[in-house]
């Protein structure tokens, strides 16, 4: 049989089905209409103003996303100013309040005189001052200029937090209605033929894909990894196509979570799957989820087949490969569908980092039985579960079995192992940059669950919604995402793993300290080959503890075991020993021969 033209045409079907996702991106026409907007838009005022404001918009056909959700800008931003000017805090109200104020004393009965008039609009006026300065009543000003500026405040916080919320359109509402009435108004051949369109880009990617992985010969051979060429590939070695293929990685991630009103025509397509199984339309990270999951299971199979020779490897596949289709994929879907929260079991605070948001613990609480179910399972995984798992099996019981950003990396991310940074300044770096993730995190939930027991805003004059904000923006969407998993071809299958994951440093802290796991070595059979090191994806020097005869009881250690897959002569076992002798060393080698592996 002709391997290689299998390999030839499978990579042909692959490249035609990646070439029409490619191409669909931009595919698509869209065109606003007033039932798209009551579709939409569920508060009638507000999409009456859409309609009223957006007349110039409405039946026009633009030809790209980007001229279509540029005119929805400039809409809302009509839209807002339009209501700033009706029910904000104006200047010439300022210089109301101020006049009737100039003893020096501000108070609330007092600055009422400045609303006097009866309607609504007033009305709204004198409510929203009352909410947003409040904190002025009572307070004594030096002057009328430290009055005013004192108000001034105040007309900036009804503004952002009183009109563009009620009466007009806040950041994140703009951003959730560009994407939602963008996917809406999706007039072309993608959003015609949806299920067709899944179909060629799916099928075709997932039937070129195993016909280029299977018959692959050094897959075919002879079990046991081969390691010819690895660093010649233009792929493996930060080449051309490595580094086109991170650059998209990249540009992916940043279109899905911060500009995904540009990618409807990919979510319209897997609309059906979406139908299929919770009962509702696509949105940006079911996309996620199924390509996520597809990418898992296809380079699963690869994975399996590369790594038949090793049962642990074996087992340990198959279980990322069901925990991310079963627990994180499928289950979360169907809850929904029976009108259940959203959750996945296997997800661990502080890596589900909104677990204790106030939206998530109010949807878990108002489900009954159930939601406080799941609210228990979550904080007995965090409190108890970790440390005792931990202890048992080590960090590898999560970050590589069961883990999806495991699942991803010791899939898709497997060709990539060896780019890891082996240096102590990577090391170094390591140590300081994944510990202050988890410090962000602990002070972030701390921030959030005060304010959720308390009603405040602030802890020590610290906005909770400013630090989840930035934890979200910063860690959970660019350092996870754009970073963690765009860097696979230019750092290594474990950036995100190894310098962020804030749960691998609560569980690498229990590990290092109380765990049975640890690999031991038999350093008298080291032929100092450094296959370990070099496929290593937490940048371990594992030849250094090899050579010494040291059992590797690294914090950063995820137990994958294709160091010891990788050895030639059988030095290293992952083992779960009941003895407490962790940093037992075989004194092969003089104590001093490797000082940095103490440290």
């Amino acid at each position: 049989m002709n391997y290689k033209l299998i390999q030839n045409i499978g990579l042909i079907i692959f490249l035609v089905g990646f070439g029409a996702f490619l191409i669909s991106f931009g595919s698509e026409k869209y065109q606003l209409t007033k039932q798209t907007i009551d579709q939409v838009i569920s508060d009638p005022t507000k999409a009456g103003l859409v309609k009223s404001f957006g007349e110039s918009q409405l039946l026009r056909s633009y030809p790209n996303a980007f001229m279509f959700n540029s005119e929805l800008e400039i809409l809302f931003n009509k839209i807002n100013d339009f209501q700033l000017d009706r029910f904000g805090l104006s200047n010439d109200r300022i210089h109301q309040i101020v006049e009737a104020n100039q003893d020096g004393n501000f108070t609330m009965d007092q600055a009422q005189h400045a609303f006097r008039t009866k309607d609504a609009i007033t009305g709204f006026q004198w409510e929203s001052f009352q909410t947003y300065g409040s904190w002025l009543d009572g307070r004594s000003f030096g002057s009328t200029d430290e009055l005013r500026e004192a108000l001034q405040s105040v007309q900036h916080n009804i503004a952002q937090y009183g009109v563009l919320n009620q009466k007009g359109f806040n950041t994140y509402e703009i951003k959730e209605l560009k994407f939602q009435l963008t996917k809406a108004s999706s007039v072309g051949w993608v959003s015609a033929n949806k299920t067709l369109a899944l179909v060629i880009v799916y099928g075709l990617s997932i039937l070129g894909a195993l016909m280029y992985i299977l018959p692959n010969k050094k897959i075919l051979g002879p079990p046991g990894i081969k390691n010819d060429g690895t660093f010649h590939s233009k792929t493996k070695n930060i080449g051309w196509i490595g580094i086109l293929l991170g650059s998209f990685l990249i540009l992916f991630y940043v279109v899905l979570y911060f500009y995904p009103e540009y990618m409807t025509s990919w979510i319209l397509m897997v609309d059906p799957v979406s139908q299929w199984l919770k009962g509702a339309d696509a949105g940006r990270f079911f996309l996620y989820g199924f390509i996520y999951t597809l990418a898992i299971l296809v380079m699963g199979v690869r994975m399996t087949i590369k790594y038949r020779h090793s049962k642990y490897q074996l087992w340990r596949t198959t279980s990322v490969m069901f925990f991310q289709l079963a627990f994180a994929f499928l289950i979360p879907e169907i809850l929904m569908r029976l009108n259940q929260p959203y959750f996945d079991f296997k997800n661990i605070w502080p890596l589900d980092y909104d677990f204790f948001f106030d939206n998530e613990l109010n949807a878990l609480i108002n489900h009954g039985g159930l939601g406080l179910f799941m609210l228990g399972w979550g904080v007995g995984l965090t409190v108890l579960g970790v440390p005792i798992m931990v202890y048992f099996f080590g960090k590898r019981w999560y970050c590589s079995w069961v883990c999806g950003c495991g699942g991803l990396a010791e899939t898709l991310g497997d060709p990539f192992r060896q780019l890891s940074d082996k240096s102590l300044k990577a090391w170094r770096f390591e140590r300081i940059s994944i510990h202050s993730v988890l410090v962000f995190a602990v002070l972030m939930t701390v921030a959030v669950l005060y304010t959720y027991w308390t009603g405040e805003s602030e802890l020590l004059g610290v906005s909770s919604y400013k630090l989840r904000a930035i934890y979200g923006s910063w860690i959970g969407a660019g350092f996870a995402g754009v970073v963690g998993t765009g860097f696979y071809p230019l750092m290594g299958n474990r950036v995100w793993c190894r310098f962020g994951c804030p749960l691998a440093a609560y569980l690498g802290l229990v590990q290092r300290f109380q765990s049975r796991f640890r690999i031991t070595t038999n350093g008298g059979q080291c032929i100092s080959c450094g296959n370990c090191s070099t496929y290593c994806e937490m940048g371990i020097d594992v030849r250094a503890y090899a050579q010494r005869g040291e059992n590797i009881v690294r914090s950063s250690c995820v137990g994958c075991g294709v160091c010891s897959s990788v050895c030639p002569r059988g030095v290293l076992n992952l083992e779960n020993r009941a003895d407490n002798n962790r940093f037992e060393t075989a004194g092969l080698i003089g104590n001093d021969s490797f000082p940095e592996i103490k440290k």
